[in-house]
């Protein structure tokens, strides 16, 4: 393997129009600080690079919804995410911004650059114009009629109503976002990258050079690479941005994604004169951690830039992770369906390698992965409480019970197998704490730091010095097995803190603190080391790492959870009341009155969904198997597009159970199940707010 002499560490630049969730945490910038407090342990040569992401689209829809301008939206929310990444020891070396004046230059003059090397192709298009506010729209600035689903307000790139993929040409009727003008299609001229000419660089550096890759992320690549690439646009209509500099260009920025990454370059030259030994050297070991959403832009396109502008090294890896959902569900900023750090951090003061803990115990490394109050919970009850706090903590109490508050010293003549066997987990721990972290197995590393806390419970539980000192007689008679036991602990106490520091930093300090050493202790070469605290030195009482989360708290996050997605869906279904041009949709017409004989005519019963499957070849059917009692029924129902199959299951639903059965796609439907629609369109099941019996009678 290569010697590197430098690292240079990169976690993904978020967008600057709102505060970060635990779903961000996740995916990137833990596991990259994670990596970078190892390396700074190991005394490498290493750089920190973060900041915020600071133009595109979402930065202006974020302004016209709020109200304000971009720059105001932008210097917000950089505090705001800056605050928060502190806040949760995610240690950047700097973390700049894409609006600072460096960042501008150093782009523009590697488009420039670029450009002059003859590497753009040109290229007019016809886009959507916005006659009223005479400009070009970007996708989301579209609005128009859903194909898929007939939602009049989904985007140009996404109708949110029934999550179709879309193009602004798709959209029936398309209209402006701005000003709810019908648009016209104007020629526009933009550069674009031939990505198609980098085909064999890439097939070399990446497929062939880099199978070591995570499998999600090579995988991607070469899905993307064996399909053929094709010439990108790097720049974009809008007055938002970094212009364009080229003297025919104006109204012109550079593409977000041919801007942004660029922005790990010009931090780094803001901080520090020495910014060319970290990105032109081969000595230098490039890492960027993103999340799944970002892997083609960071390692197809990113390296085309490097490889096409020249003298940049390129990315030695890209442990890219997947999705964090929440409690079940997908995380939805819209929907205020996330878990939102600086919320965290003001419910949960001094509790930040909680969350850091149960973060990287369950991160999403190789698949989506979840996390839930309950399991927050129930990892730092039974982990860090009831394993990790609580060997320290039995530790310093005996030592300041049973040693006068001193570090005993050690008696090699009574050592025995089972002070061998704790020694032994301790330099193993080491070694495959260090396997773990050099190859980003961040999960396993983390196990591998509890496992070892376990291996001393067991050692002092099989010691059990606490018995050989049941009376003052005893405990002068083995007083020598009491020092070696507690030594030992105290040992493997302060090798704790050095194994957890990558991950749970505070916690780290606050074992030195205690133990009286300086955090110079925590260097990675002492791992595994026996002579970290002296014997005969003093030490703090005991206090409590960690404390126990109780049930009421979690009940507290969770209703919040529901309290906020409630709000939001409500304010978007008020939104989507009203059509562009701001009348309220008219309700329903009404149907014409019924005699109650026509009403008694309904057997209306309450059923519970039992199976429930996708309806081959039919994206709207979902064929459910209902019990109502009496008997188990197979219903047909227009629902897929409003639920998965998994969503419905142990549902209660009120079943029309004497409606004349009716093939549908060759299956015979035995009942319809009533459905109500929110002004937003989405179906809501009409069921009794508790349980009840199945095939209860609804009257």
């Amino acid at each position: 393997m290569a010697k590197f002499n430098r690292y240079l560490i990169t976690a993904a630049l978020p967008y600057a129009n709102g505060p970060v969730h635990i779903g961000h945490l996740a995916g990137c910038y833990l596991p990259a600080d994670i990596y970078v407090r190892y390396l700074r342990a190991k005394k490498a040569d290493v750089k920190f690079i973060g900041g915020t992401d600071e133009h595109g689209v979402p930065i202006t829809i974020t302004a016209m919804r709020e109200g304000v301008t971009p720059q105001d939206v932008v210097d917000k929310y950089h505090k705001i995410i800056s605050d928060s990444f502190s806040d949760m020891g995610i240690s950047f070396d700097i973390f700049s911004r894409t609006t600072n004046p460096v960042h501008h230059e150093t782009a523009s003059a590697f488009f420039k650059k670029m450009y002059d090397d003859g590497l753009f192709e040109e290229h007019e298009s016809e886009q959507y114009f916005d006659t009223a506010n005479n400009v070009f729209l970007a996708d989301r600035y579209i609005i128009g009629t859903c194909p898929n689903c007939g939602n009049p307000n989904a985007y140009g790139d996404q109708c949110e109503r029934c999550g179709t993929t879309l193009s602004p040409d798709e959209l029936i009727n398309p209209r402006s976002a701005l000003s709810d003008a019908p648009l016209v299609k104007k020629l526009t001229k933009h550069w674009y990258m031939p990505l198609q000419n980098y085909e064999p660089f890439l097939k070399e550096w990446l497929l062939d050079g880099h199978k070591e890759w995570k499998n999600n992320v090579y995988g991607q690549c070469k899905s993307w690479i064996d399909n053929g690439l094709q010439s990108r646009a790097m720049t974009r209509d809008s007055n938002w941005g970094i212009k364009v500099p080229l003297p025919d260009a104006e109204g012109k920025v550079l593409y977000v994604w041919f801007d942004a990454p660029i922005g790990y370059i010009s931090a780094t030259k803001e901080l520090t004169p020495d910014w060319a030994d970290y990105w032109c050297k081969d000595d230098t070991k490039l890492v960027h951690f993103i999340g799944k959403d970002n892997i083609v832009f960071h390692c197809i396109i990113f390296p085309a830039m490097l490889k096409a502008h020249g003298n940049f090294v390129l990315p030695e890896n890209v442990p890219a992770n997947e999705f964090l959902n929440l409690e079940g569900e997908k995380i939805s900023t819209s929907r205020n369906w996330a878990v939102w750090v600086d919320d965290y951090v003001k419910d949960f003061p001094d509790q930040q390698d909680v969350l850091r803990y149960v973060l990287c115990s369950t991160a999403p490394e190789t698949k989506d992965n979840d996390f839930s109050w309950k399991d927050f919970q129930d990892r730092n009850n039974n982990e860090l409480v009831a394993i990790f706090g609580n060997f320290i903590n039995r530790t310093m109490v005996l030592m300041h019970k049973l040693c006068g508050g001193k570090v005993p010293v050690f008696h090699q003549e009574i050592k025995d197998a089972t002070d061998d066997a704790l020694i032994a987990a301790i330099q193993q721990g080491r070694k495959n704490i260090e396997e773990s972290l050099e190859n980003y197995r961040f999960r396993e590393a983390l196990a591998e730091v509890i496992n070892v806390a376990r291996e001393g419970n067991k050692y002092l539980q099989e010691k059990a010095p606490w018995l050989l000192a049941k009376t003052p007689e005893l405990q002068a008679a083995n007083q020598q097995a009491i020092d070696n036991c507690l030594h030992l602990c105290l040992q493997l106490t302060a090798n704790l803190a050095i194994f957890a520091n990558p991950f749970l930093p505070f916690t780290a300090k606050k074992i030195c603190h205690m133990l009286k050493v300086v955090d110079r202790i925590l260097d990675w070469e002492n791992a595994g080391s026996l002579k970290l605290v002296s014997v005969g030195y003093s030490l703090r009482p005991p206090e409590l790492l960690f404390k126990k989360v109780e049930d009421e708290e979690v009940a507290t996050q969770v209703a919040r959870l529901h309290e906020r997605r409630a709000k939001a869906e409500a304010a978007k279904a008020a939104a989507a009341g009203h059509t562009a041009s701001g009348e309220v949709k008219p309700a329903a017409e009404p149907k014409a009155t019924i005699e109650f004989e026509d009403f008694a005519k309904l057997d209306l019963r309450v059923g519970t969904i039992l199976e429930a499957e996708k309806v081959a070849k039919a994206d709207k059917l979902l064929k459910l198997l209902v019990d109502i009692g009496t008997e188990k029924r197979t219903v047909v129902s227009g629902i897929a597009l409003h639920f998965t199959p998994e969503e419905v299951i142990g549902k209660q639903v009120t079943l029309v159970a004497n409606l004349a059965p009716r093939k549908m796609r060759g299956i015979e439907s035995q009942g319809m199940i009533l459905m109500a629609e929110n002004a937003a369109g989405k179906l809501v099941f009409v069921n009794p707010d508790a349980a009840v019996d199945a095939g209860s009678e609804v009257r």
